[in-house]
C-alpha cells in the first residue's frame, strides 16, 4: 500500500529542530519591527510546525499566541515544548487548515507565518489573512524570493516549477502594499538559516529514514528530493533566499 504523502512529511520533520530555514535571531530581529505586543494581545502563528519560532514568540512577548498547523504529529511536538516551559496558559495549538482558518475578523494583533505563506501562496495569503487583523495590525511572513534579477536556467527552472509564484524582492514589496499593507522592513535570511539549521539535520537523519522504511520507491523518490534541493541550494545560494516581510494593516 502506498505512504500518505503526508504520513512522511510528519514522519520525517517531527522530530526536527525547524521544518523550514530561519533561527531564533532572525525571528526576534523580525519581531523588533513590531510594536509593544503586551499581555493583551493576541498572536496566530500559521504554519507552526513543531513551534521553533511559536516558542520564540512566546518568550519575547507578553501576548496570546494561537499555534494553527494540519499536522497532528507536529502540534504534539509543539505541545510537549509548552507543557515542558509552562506555557500552557499562553500557546494554544490548534489543528486547522490555514485555508480555513476558525477565527474571526479582527482578533489578532500580529500574524505569523515562518515560511508557510506559500502553502496558500504569497498574495492570497496576505489578502486573505488581513480579515483577521485589528486595525494596525501587523503581519510577517518569510517567503522565497530571487535575490538577483537574473539566474542560470537550472535554478529558476527548479524553483518556478516547485514554487510558480517566487518572485524578486522587489515584486515581492508591490504585492505587499497592494494587498492593503504598509511595509515596515525586510530583510534577507542568512546562509546559516539553511545550512546549519534546515540541510544539516535533514541530511544526517536521511538514512536512517531510508532504513526504518526498508528503502521503499516511495520513500526514496521523498529523501531523494530533499537532498537535490539541499544541493542546489549549495549551487545557487547567491540567487535566492527566504526574505522576511513585515507589514502593517492599512
Amino acid at each position: 500500500m502506498p505512504i500518505d504523502r503526508l504520513k512522511l512529511i510528519a514522519d520525517f520533520h517531527k522530530d526536527a529542530p525547524r521544518q523550514g530555514p530561519g533561527a531564533d535571531d532572525q525571528t526576534e530581529r523580525a519581531l523588533s519591527y513590531v510594536g509593544s505586543l503586551g499581555a493583551d494581545a493576541r498572536i496566530i502563528d500559521i504554519g507552526c510546525g513543531t513551534g521553533a519560532q511559536t516558542m520564540t514568540l512566546a518568550r519575547s512577548t507578553a501576548g496570546q499566541i494561537t499555534a494553527i498547523d494540519r499536522l497532528p504529529a507536529f502540534l504534539g511536538r509543539l505541545a510537549e515544548k509548552v507543557s515542558t516551559h509552562g506555557l500552557g496558559n499562553r500557546v494554544r495549538p490548534v489543528c486547522a487548515s490555514m485555508f480555513h482558518l476558525p477565527c474571526a475578523d479582527g482578533t489578532f494583533d500580529l500574524i505569523w507565518a515562518e515560511g508557510s505563506i506559500y502553502i496558500i501562496g504569497f498574495e492570497k495569503g496576505l489578502r486573505e489573512w488581513r480579515r483577521l487583523l485589528k486595525p494596525g495590525g501587523y503581519i510577517a511572513v518569510s517567503e522565497i524570493s530571487w535575490l538577483t534579477d537574473s539566474r542560470p536556467a537550472e535554478v529558476e527552472d527548479y524553483w518556478v516549477a516547485d514554487y510558480a509564484e517566487i518572485d524578486t524582492i522587489e515584486n515581492k514589496l508591490a504585492v505587499v502594499e497592494a494587498s492593503g499593507y504598509t511595509l515596515i522592513a525586510h530583510f534577507v535570511l542568512p546562509e546559516r538559516c539553511w545550512t546549519e539549521n534546515y540541510y544539516a539535520p535533514i541530511l544526517a537523519r536521511s538514512e536512517d529514514f531510508l532504513r526504518r522504511y526498508d528503502y521503499r520507491d516511495e520513500v526514496r523518490e521523498f529523501v531523494e528530493a530533499g537532498r537535490e534541493e539541499a544541493a542546489i541550494y549549495d549551487r545557487y545560494k547567491d540567487y535566492f533566499s527566504y526574505v522576511f516581510y513585515i507589514a502593517q494593516k492599512n
